[in-house]
């Protein structure tokens, strides 16, 4: 009896934290969904006609609706590509005992506290400028003309920002991984006459692989939703080449005063960010299980 009298009571205190993170996330949702159903454009707010999937039928037959999803998986690849095997590689380097390795562990985790409007200005003005922009002025050294990213490679350009980002995130995150291997394994395997690349082929990696699937899984929630880098950068440009579904949502709200249209766009992206999540979920679940 006292059990079942503590779990009501634990029930009743969370009860108005469960209520209101509902609340939080439903009625947002409702709106959303209600809006995605109406003409409403910030042209004309008083007049909202009802036109039920009209909105949905427009944002999806828009031929920018199937660039921005391209570029959004292209975009998210692309980043989890650079982080994933430069997390591995530098959380490698970082495992060794060396002078200052402390240090070096401080400065490699620091781009994940700037700022992403911040990162990307840096990147835009002081790296990425043809004129007077680091890589510019390295390129014009050894005799190469200097690339004007933001709109020869806007895409690019903005994968390198976004992975830079999230690459301290990684290491981190794999760093910790390794951390907790067993040298005794490493040993036994060296005694064997194993080399590097099998050891880690072969015992680094498979440690570290509930860790790799962790980072894949965080990293792609939030790369679906960046914002912030093309928006500072390229604003979805040229044309619509570094537009990706987050852009053009916002796109349709402020630029064109679609609210409908956005509404519609923004439910589709949750759709589609859900079929990602759980596509992950499942695969690290298979792999935890194995």
């Amino acid at each position: 009896m006292a059990t079942r009298n503590t779990t009501k009571i634990a029930r009743l205190m969370m009860a108005p934290s469960v209520i209101a993170l509902f609340l939080w996330m439903i009625v947002p949702l409702a709106m959303t969904l209600y809006f995605s159903t109406l003409n409403y454009t910030l042209y004309n707010p008083m007049s909202q006609p009802y036109v039920g999937f009209e909105n949905y039928s427009y944002f999806l037959s828009d031929p920018t609706f199937l660039m921005a999803l391209g570029n959004t998986l292209i975009l998210v690849v692309g980043v989890l590509c650079i982080t994933v095997g430069g997390g591995i590689l530098v959380a490698l380097l970082l495992d060794q005992a060396f002078y200052g390795v402390n240090i070096v562990r401080l400065l490699v985790i620091a781009p994940f506290f700037v700022m992403p409007t911040v990162a990307a200005l840096v990147w835009k003005n002081m790296m990425m400028n043809p004129v007077y922009g680091v890589i510019g002025q390295f390129l014009q050294s050894i005799g190469l003309a200097p690339i004007d990213w933001m709109t020869e490679v806007p895409l690019l350009a903005i994968i390198i920002i976004v992975a830079w980002q999230w690459l301290p995130f990684a290491t981190l995150i794999l760093l910790t991984a390794l951390q907790s291997l067993s040298e005794e394994q490493k040993e036994a395997a060296e005694m064997d006459g194993a080399g590097a690349l099998s050891i880690f082929w072969y015992i680094t990696l498979p440690h570290i692989g509930r860790a790799i699937t962790v980072v894949i899984l965080i990293q792609t929630i939030f790369l679906l939703s960046i914002y912030a880098e093309i928006l500072v950068t390229t604003q979805g440009g040229p044309g619509a080449q570094s537009t990706n579904i987050t852009y053009l949502v916002s796109q349709q709200a402020t630029s064109f005063g679609d609210i409908g249209a956005a509404s519609a766009g923004g439910i589709v992206a949750v759709i589609l960010a859900n079929i990602v999540a759980i596509f992950l979920v499942r695969l690290i679940g298979k792999n935890l299980d194995a």
